[in-house]
């Protein structure tokens, strides 16, 4: 099967969900009151998975076999953040401040009394994963960002670092994207409202000094989304740092790639032994 015709048969899902074994669901109640959804399989060191915005656990990590993949030699919990999936989804702003969700992995991590783990986020989720590496560096084992990273601090360096950035397009995009607003658990007026809290509440973590980042990191970008200038300063600063460029893929067809699966349970498996 040529890779494209594998990009289209993951878009249908149905056929591919079959192949792997489901995880089983959970829950827990944050500090806040929320209840929010969690899945959960395998045994060893534990991996903590963070999805992207508007997606969800199961679309994110399950649909496509990589939470069965890392599963086969680790503890991985998938959570479907405030908001989104089958957490639950407050119709109220104030919900959704940009700290509440970085809070709540940790509040997950601490109510299955995980010291650390490795913690791998896809768009925001790496945008979580990067609040938390500034914030409680002491929680991981490793990090990956997918689809995103750590970008330039300077305005300046960053907008010459994405004039270098390849410009393409996958031609599966649209149809990835239409997939994610089909979700029978979209919550529409909950999504505006993460966007409303993160705006009327920016995150008051501090900023994040890459130079004293000593556990590895990973960032696995399509080379249609901006694969260099979200990885530039990583590789400049980062002591332990390795970048992963998917040909031809975009923003959404990128964690459908098995490219993607195999390049993160190859580096999580690594990172098991460092240190």
């Amino acid at each position: 099967m040529t890779r494209s015709l594998w990009l289209a048969a993951i878009l249908t899902s149905a056929t591919v969900t079959a192949a792997w074994a489901a995880p089983t669901d959970h829950s827990f109640t944050t500090s806040d009151g929320l209840k929010l959804h969690y899945v959960e399989d395998g045994k060893g060191p534990p991996v903590i998975l963070i999805h992207g915005y508007t997606g969800d656990a199961d679309g994110n990590w399950v649909k496509n076999g990589i939470f069965d993949a890392l599963a086969r030699n680790h503890r991985v919990i998938a959570i479907d953040m405030r908001g989104h999936g089958k957490s639950d989804k407050p119709h109220d702003p104030a919900m959704y401040g940009a700290d509440r969700m970085p809070g709540d992995v940790l509040e997950l991590m601490d109510s299955l009394k995980i010291r650390k783990a490795h913690i791998a986020g896809y768009s925001m989720g790496g945008g979580i994963t990067g609040q938390l590496m500034a914030r409680a560096p002491d929680r991981f084992l490793s990090a990956s960002f997918g689809g995103s990273g750590v970008r330039e601090a300077d305005k300046a360096a960053n907008d010459a670092a994405a004039a270098q950035d390849k410009k393409c397009i996958n031609p599966n995009e649209a149809a990835a994207s239409e997939q994610l607003r089909a979700s029978p658990t979209r919550d529409s007026e909950a999504l505006a409202d993460v966007q409303k809290g993160r705006a009327a509440k920016p995150s008051t973590a501090p900023p994040i000094d890459l130079t004293k980042i000593t556990f590895p990191v990973q960032a696995v970008n399509g080379e249609c989304d901006a694969a260099f200038s979200k990885t530039v300063r990583m590789k400049r600063e980062l002591k332990n740092f390795q970048a992963v460029t998917l040909p031809g893929d975009q923003h959404l067809t990128a964690v459908s790639d098995p490219l993607y699966r195999d390049s993160l349970v190859k580096f999580i498996n690594a990172a098991d032994h460092h240190g």
